[in-house]
C-alpha cells in the first residue's frame, strides 16, 4: 500500500488520465474529484472509478479532449454542454458562473447535458455553500431502479445533494442516492470480491441477492420504497427532461466500455440567502444546528466526511497496490 499526500495523489491520478487521452485540464478536474471523494471515505466515487474511467477513455465512450460549452440562456439560467466528456469539467464550469448569477438574481439554475458520472454529489454543493449560498444538485444515472411494484428499471439511482452555509464553520451537506445505497458501493464490493448486504438490490429475476455481480445486472431497491421511486422520478425530470439529456432508460452504463456515451444530465438550483431581505438566515442556521448537535447521538449531515477528510489530510491517502501495479506509481 502506497501512502501519498492529497496533492501527490491528485498528480498521480491526473497523470493516469493524461496518459490515456484526457487533456491536462480535464485530467486535473477528474483527479481532484476522485481524490476528494476517496479522502471523504466515499470509496465508490473515488479510486475505484479509475479503471472504468480509463476504459471509457480508451474506448471513446468519454471524450477526454472535450471542452464544456456554456450557454447563458437567461440572466439567471445557463446550460452547459459537457460534449460527451467527463462530468467534472462541466460541473466546474457551472460552479464558476452560478455564484455571481445567484447574487444578482437571488436564485440561479444550471443544467448540464451530454454528461457522465458526476461522482460524489455533495462535493459540488459544498463548494457553493462555502461561498455563502444554498445549493441543490440533481443527477440522473443509467437505469437501476424500477417504478415501485415493477421489475424493469426506468430510473437511475438519481442522487440528490444539498448544502447550506453555517456561520463560522463548514456547511451542512446532505448527499444521498435514491437507492438504499449508492451503486458505487456495489461496484466497490465486486472489485473486492465481497458480498453485499441483503436488502440493497435484486437480481435480474427480481429476487433479493447478496452477490454484487448479480446486483449490477439486476435492479437497486429504492430508498423508502414507493417514496424513493417517486423521488427518483422527480430527479429524472429535473436532471434529464429539463436539461435535454438522455433519460436514464436511454443511457449506457457508467461501469463499462459498451455502447455510446451515456449522455446523462445534472442540474443545480442555487439560492442567495440574502435575497429574501430578512437577514436572519445565519442565526436560524446556528440555532437549528445546535438543536441537533446538543442531543446525544445526533450529528449534522456531512460531519463524518469532514472527520475522515481531516484524518487523510494528516496521515495521507492510501493508494491500493492493485492500482499501483496496473497504472504505476509516481515517477
Amino acid at each position: 500500500m502506497t501512502v501519498l499526500t492529497l496533492d501527490a495523489a491528485e498528480q498521480w491520478a491526473a497523470g493516469i488520465f493524461k496518459v490515456h487521452g484526457a487533456s491536462a485540464l480535464n485530467a486535473a478536474s477528474v483527479a481532484r474529484a476522485l481524490i476528494a471523494a476517496e479522502a471523504d471515505g466515499l470509496a465508490g466515487h473515488g479510486l475505484s472509478r479509475i479503471p472504468t474511467y480509463v476504459g471509457m477513455l480508451k474506448s471513446g465512450k468519454i471524450d477526454g479532449q472535450a471542452t464544456p460549452i456554456v450557454h447563458r440562456t437567461r440572466p439567471a439560467a445557463l446550460l452547459v454542454d459537457a460534449a460527451d466528456g467527463f462530468a467534472f469539467p462541466a460541473i466546474d464550469a457551472a460552479c464558476a458562473e452560478l455564484p455571481a448569477m445567484a447574487r444578482a438574481s437571488g436564485i440561479a439554475v444550471a443544467g448540464i447535458t451530454r454528461s457522465n458520472h458526476a461522482g460524489a454529489a455533495g462535493q459540488h454543493v459544498e463548494r457553493l455553500a462555502r461561498q455563502g449560498l444554498v445549493a441543490i444538485f440533481f443527477a440522473n444515472t443509467p437505469p437501476a431502479i424500477a417504478p415501485w411494484g415493477a421489475r424493469t428499471p426506468v430510473f437511475g439511482t438519481n442522487p440528490i445533494a444539498f448544502a447550506a452555509p453555517l456561520p463560522d464553520r463548514p456547511p451542512i451537506v446532505i448527499d444521498l442516492a435514491l437507492s438504499k445505497v449508492a451503486r458505487g458501493n456495489i461496484v466497490a464490493a465486486k472489485q473486492k470480491g465481497k458480498p453485499i448486504p441483503e436488502g440493497w438490490a435484486l437480481d435480474d429475476e427480481g429476487r433479493p441477492t447478496t452477490d454484487a455481480d448479480a446486483a449490477l445486472k439486476g435492479t437497486m431497491i429504492a430508498m423508502g420504497e414507493a417514496k424513493g421511486a417517486a423521488l427518483a422520478l422527480m430527479v429524472e425530470i429535473l436532471a434529464a427532461a429539463l436539461v435535454g439529456s438522455h433519460l436514464s432508460m436511454d443511457a449506457s452504463s457508467f461501469l463499462d466500455t459498451a455502447g455510446p456515451p451515456p449522455g446523462t444530465g445534472q442540474s443545480f438550483i442555487v439560492i442567495d440567502p440574502d435575497s429574501l431581505g430578512h437577514g436572519r438566515f445565519g442565526a436560524a442556521m446556528t440555532r437549528l444546528a445546535a438543536a441537533i448537535e446538543d442531543q446525544d447521538g445526533a450529528r449534522l449531515p456531512g460531519m463524518r466526511r469532514l472527520e475522515e477528510r481531516h484524518r487523510v489530510e494528516v496521515r495521507g491517502l492510501q493508494i491500493p497496490a492493485v492500482l499501483i501495479e496496473r497504472f504505476g506509481g509516481l515517477e
